[in-house]
């Protein structure tokens, strides 16, 4: 087991769009998402998040595909559960959704450590409209793994996997101070990362976990991230003029002063 706690790649300015997005989906599940654990929070879940089913047809549940838990109800027809439900929004809604409170607080750690350096990187707007993008692409994955489910799909997880891919392809050999086990140790980005989607392939199949999103998103951030690289300049461990570069896990793709700058939000 292997938990990022923070790392030493300092950024240049206040990451607003990373803390929103972690105040608005601690506020979200602590004041709207219902937790009787019983009809109330189901409803809750069939009204407002994604459902492969639902994403695949086009069109909300029906009573008999829920009863019979598959799109494929036999020819069967009976009313739509929530009939002014749009199944396209909600995959975006399902972004903001959790399922408990080590679930959400488990998902803001992962984006508080990598989000603030993609958002550093990419600028508030363009790491709002890649956050959202990779974590819609990562509900689309989990859909066509198993289009034919009824079961709703909650979580940021699929977004902050794409931003973990990024982060790999910027900052490969930045420190990650990771709790293994019971030890505090530095690792360098790769590897934490590398154990991170390898172990995914190892979930459980009873577990309710859906780790094919959270592949799904990891490799999207890391092609937007390839593909953004391409296009946009100098890179970590590559000199710029008069400007050697830096040890493992230094701004060197940035110049002066931002290269020595200490952010106490990094």
């Amino acid at each position: 087991m292997v938990i990022p706690l923070h790392d030493d790649n300092p950024t240049s300015r206040r990451p607003v769009v990373t803390m929103i997005l972690i105040a608005l989906n601690l506020f979200v599940f602590a004041l709207v998402q219902p937790h009787d654990g019983g009809a109330d929070e189901a409803r809750f879940n069939y009204e407002h998040a994604a459902i492969p089913c639902e994403i695949s047809q086009g069109a909300p549940l029906t009573v008999d595909e829920l009863t019979f838990g598959d799109c494929d109800d036999g020819g069967l027809t009976s009313p739509e559960i929530f009939p002014s439900k749009n199944v396209y929004l909600a995959g975006l809604a399902s972004i903001f959704l959790h399922g408990s409170w080590l679930h959400v607080l488990g998902n803001m750690l992962f984006l508080w450590v990598f989000g603030n350096n993609i958002e550093d990187r990419l600028g508030p707007v363009g790491f709002l409209i890649f956050y959202l993008f990779v974590g819609v692409v990562a509900t689309l994955g989990h859909v066509a793994a198993d289009p034919s489910a009824t079961v709703p799909v909650v979580g940021a997880s699929g977004a902050i996997a794409g931003v973990m891919g990024a982060y790999l392809v910027f900052w490969p050999r930045a420190r990650i101070h990771s709790l293994v086990f019971v030890v505090l140790l530095p690792l360098p980005a790769a590897l934490v990362l590398g154990i991170w989607f390898v172990m995914q392939f190892g979930t459980d199949a009873n577990s309710n976990v859906a780790w094919v999103a959270h592949v799904t998103g990891f490799v999207a951030g890391v092609l937007v991230a390839l593909v953004l690289r391409a296009a946009g300049g100098p890179l970590r461990g590559i000199a710029l003029p008069n400007h050697p570069a830096g040890p493992p896990g230094s701004r060197d793709d940035d110049p002066p002063p931002f290269s020595s700058r200490v952010d106490p939000w990094g």
